[in-house]
């Protein structure tokens, strides 16, 4: 008998294992593509807090307006583990949704009593296109963390109500949970009447659960007034919810969620990828097809919980404890200036699961009397709910370009493709010429991106210039990167070797080293002033008698006498056109150790243009 029980313990084991793992492989297959190669904006600032504060200062931030430190906490080890490794963040991302998936399967497999239902909770939640955020996005963690511990409090709530035997604990757990939310994402502190309500429907009379709940809230808000001097939440984008709250945007914007929970973008592009009246008409069927299995289920729910009265005190429990909260988390979500996918995903996370526990209701995993069509149809359901709505998020994937902040990620992307990839640790010490402004680059996001690279977070002496055109630069020295902005593109494209060819193009016997042949020709572009300096270096013994002819497009000649190791001259040419230099030396460097061309090494030459 032992034996029989160990080996059903192996195979559950086994089981899990693989449904990790498969949730695992398709995290990383839906999310392909999605890369951090460069931070700005608030990850970048993040960054930067993380290396110029203190611990105390980075965790707990006094006087700002946000008070997130168990976030923050986070976040400090995530980017200290990280370091330099900018390309480790989108990894450790889906790693962390895997987990979040991970239990989203196992709670679905609670409620619905079949992992036939929870493993494509697991799937939808890695499927949705809601998830853009907290993949691609450093801050990302924190909407990851808030969503999971969000979760994790509807789960002990939702055992605190339905079980007939309170599972010790499960309340007290729900409460630590809502402390850690609230400094999370305070928007999650909205949650405070789910504990009310649950305690209402269990006709909870010990004091301790009321009182613990509202002590927790009431040092929220003690906590949060002593740290940022203010009660009211921030809004997004630098506003202040008590400042922009309007009743009529808020039920607007509520109703646009509600709308989404059902696979309709009620929103503007820059918000959700593609607006539903610029989808295109067959995803508008598939939706259509994918709402239909889901009403068909909601009509057999709700049939079975009436029909079946004996069991109609506990699930309403539940089915009053999924509404609150959802509709708790979309109020959230409403009372900002817009509504933004990434916070209505715990919001749809909670609609998968109710949709599991439909399932559990109407097909029980222990029937008496049920024929087996009845589960097979019913689950059958929301199979093809799921493989409907399969290809709309596959397709509203592939719109994500045209969300707000993905242009700029894909140019900081393109920025270190174009630098630090390509050049590595050389890319420390040069200047860095930009040539255009389109994308308006801060100074903070200049003087700091380049420094995310380095293991000593300074990269010093790396500096980036903003200029015009190729005129507003002398000639490309070793120190020097220009790069040209690709708007059409959102990129950065590396013009350094084409800049430097074009203002001095070797034409025989000049090396990049400046070395000279007895007999070199060069193209050098003058610049706003049209003078040409040459410095003539000659390392060899002097006797007097050494000199340059220097042909200037082939006519004028002038005679340049090395009478000392350093000689300098000027050439008048025409401004920003391109001037023909020939050299011929009547002499050679007689220590040299190579022979580059047909002739001798003879001088080392340094050309500047204005």
């Amino acid at each position: 008998m032992e034996d029989r029980q160990w080996i059903g313990k192996e195979a559950a084991w086994k089981d899990e294992i693989i449904a990790a793992a498969l949730l695992l492989a398709f995290a990383f297959f839906i999310n392909r593509g999605i890369e951090i190669k460069g931070l700005y904006m608030d990850d970048l600032y993040l960054w930067s807090c993380y290396g110029e504060q203190s611990f105390r200062e980075f965790v707990f931030p006094l006087g700002g307006t946000r008070f997130r430190f168990v976030y923050y906490l986070a976040a400090w080890l995530e980017l200290m583990i990280t370091g330099s490794h900018i390309g480790w963040f989108v990894p450790f991302n889906i790693l962390l949704n895997t987990c979040i998936a991970y239990t989203v399967y196992r709670f679905g497999k609670r409620l619905s009593g079949r992992w036939l239902i929870g493993f494509p909770c697991g799937i939808l939640y890695l499927l949705s296109r809601m998830s853009y955020y907290q993949i691609s996005q450093v801050y990302g963690l924190m909407e990851s963390m808030a969503l999971w511990a969000a979760i994790g409090i509807f789960y002990c709530l939702y055992r605190y109500v339905s079980e007939e035997e309170e599972s010790k604990g499960l309340a007290s757990a729900a409460v630590a949970l809502y402390f850690s939310v609230c400094f999370i994402h305070e928007r999650y502190m909205v949650l405070l009447p789910l504990f009310y309500a649950a305690f209402l429907m269990r006709k909870e009379r010990r004091p301790k659960h009321w009182l613990g709940v509202t002590a927790v809230f009431l040092a929220v808000q003690a906590i949060r007034f002593f740290t940022i001097g203010n009660l009211s939440p921030a809004g997004t984008g630098g506003t202040t919810v008590a400042d922009t709250f309007r009743l009529s945007d808020a039920f607007r914007y509520a109703i646009s969620q509600v709308f989404y929970l059902f696979g309709i973008n009620a929103g503007p592009d820059h918000l959700n990828g593609l607006s539903w009246g610029k989808s295109p008409a067959w995803l508008h069927v598939l939706v259509v097809f994918a709402d239909l299995f889901l009403f068909s289920m909601i009509v057999m729910f709700l049939i079975t919980v009436i029909r079946e009265r004996e069991y109609l005190k506990v699930r309403l429990r539940v089915i009053i404890l999924f509404l609150l909260f959802i509709a708790l988390c979309i109020g959230s979500s409403s009372v900002t200036i817009r509504v933004e996918t990434r916070w209505i995903y715990v919001s749809m996370t909670a609609a998968w699961l109710f949709a599991a526990y439909m399932c559990g209701v109407v097909v029980p995993k222990k029937e008496t009397g049920v024929k087996l069509a009845k589960p097979l149809f019913y689950c059958g359901l929301f199979f093809f709910y799921g493989l409907f709505m399969l290809p709309v998020e596959s397709f509203y994937r592939g719109k994500y370009e045209n969300l707000y902040y993905w242009s700029d990620q894909q140019r900081y992307n393109s920025l270190a493709e174009v630098t630090y990839e390509k050049y590595k640790n050389d890319i420390f010490g040069k200047k860095i010429f930009i040539m255009g402004d389109s994308y308006e680059m801060s100074d903070f996001t200049a003087h700091t991106f380049f420094k995310t690279f380095d293991r000593q977070r300074k990269a010093e002496g790396t500096e980036v210039y903003f200029i015009k055109s190729i005129h507003d630069i002398g000639l490309v020295t070793p120190n020097m990167l220009i790069l040209r902005e690709d708007p059409a593109h959102n990129a950065f494209q590396d013009v350094t070797d084409f800049v430097r060819t074009m203002k001095l193009e070797p034409v025989y016997g000049y090396y990049e080293d400046g070395w000279l042949d007895e007999s070199a020709k060069v193209r050098i572009m003058a610049g706003k002033e049209g003078k040409i300096l040459l410095k003539f270096y000659y390392p060899g013994k002097i006797t007097g008698l050494e000199h340059i002819t220097v042909t200037i497009d082939g006519k004028e000649e002038n005679v340049i006498p090395i009478n000392s190791s350093t000689v300098t001259a000027e050439i008048d040419g025409s401004p920003y056109q391109v001037t023909e230099l020939g050299f011929e030396s009547n002499f050679y460097y007689e220590d040299a150790t190579e022979q580059r061309g047909e002739k001798h090494l003879s001088v080392v030459a340094e050309m500047t243009a204005d």
